[in-house]
């Protein structure tokens, strides 16, 4: 684990430099506050400081500081080292953010239990972010395909029509239906269709934008938001989709499945809710596949009609 020594005495940073590499621990020494606090908004800067109180540029109290101003999820676990030893530095100390306080001269071997209790608290911290990113993303996706799961995508939608309608953007939804997908349970079996679902949302996916949204509807049906998306672009790239799903070949462990996809596109405008944006889309979806399936129906053509 790298940990940052800011310390601007030469010796002091020599010795912590030499300690903290016999225990193990990959040291990054700077002289002043100012580089040290550049280091500190690396991506990959060290999860564990030792800092000098009194430094140039920034002392360690403003470091950590600045460090608790950032509001990180994961900050850094921060040891002030001082020649102070009254009670009213270590409450400013720890007022300022640092995790730790030691008075100079120091024991190594209490530093070296201070620095492990340190790495400990780093690791359990890392540890508990993973774990609830990970029921984040759990709560927010569907545990097949991997697709947003119907509260998130709705959700999603909500905020890109009242982003678009702040700033009078074009936005777009398609409803999109996997042609006669219980004749492919049927004939294949379930496990042939769960491959069925996660390769269609794995072409869906390869064919939208970075900030495109595809959330499972409901059985086989998606939803895709296209934000931002005039006429012309949603147009290809519905159509661009509907192509690849239909070329595509997928291998399934009960035998090779071709696919087809029915959409029904509706366009958003100002004012219009999320209700009233998602019956234009399925009406358009119903009227695709009532008219051959392996197309895609617009709900301004049929109210043009």
């Amino acid at each position: 684990m790298k940990v940052l020594i800011a310390e601007d005495d030469a010796t002091s940073r020599t010795i912590l430099t030499s300690v903290l590499t016999q225990w193990g621990y990959e040291p990054v020494p700077t002289s002043d506050g100012r580089q040290a606090w550049d280091i500190m908004q690396q991506p990959d800067a060290p999860k564990l400081a030792i800092l000098d109180w009194e430094m140039p540029g920034l002392n360690g109290l403003d470091i950590c500081r600045r460090i608790q101003d950032m509001g990180s999820s994961n900050p850094p676990y921060c040891i002030v080292l001082t020649a102070r030893d009254q009670k009213a530095d270590i409450v400013k100390g720890l007022d300022a953010g640092a995790n730790d306080y030691m008075s100079k001269p120091y024991d190594k071997n209490e530093l070296q239990a201070r620095i492990n209790a340190g790495r400990r608290m780093v690791e359990l911290q890392t540890e508990l972010l993973e774990t609830k990113n990970a029921l984040a993303r759990e709560a927010m996706h569907d545990p097949l395909t991997g697709a947003l799961n119907r509260r998130a995508v709705l959700e999603g939608l909500e905020r890109e029509l009242n982003r678009a309608e702040r700033h009078n953007s074009y936005l777009s939804i398609g409803l999109c239906d996997i042609d006669h997908f219980k004749e492919v349970n049927d004939r294949y079996g379930h496990q042939a269709g769960d491959v069925v679902l996660c390769a269609f949302v794995k072409t869906v996916q390869h064919n939208i934008r970075g900030h495109d949204l595809l959330g499972r509807y409901g059985g086989e049906e998606f939803l895709i938001v296209l934000p931002e998306s005039r006429g012309g672009i949603a147009e290809g790239l519905y159509e661009r989709l509907r192509t690849r799903i239909a070329d595509t070949r997928i291998t399934t462990p009960t035998g090779e499945v071709g696919i087809t996809v029915s959409i029904g596109v509706a366009r958003g405008r100002p004012g219009i809710a999320v209700e009233a944006l998602l019956a234009s889309a399925d009406a358009a979806l119903y009227k695709a596949k009532h008219a051959g399936r392996n197309r895609i129906v617009y709900a301004s053509d049929m109210n043009n009609k």
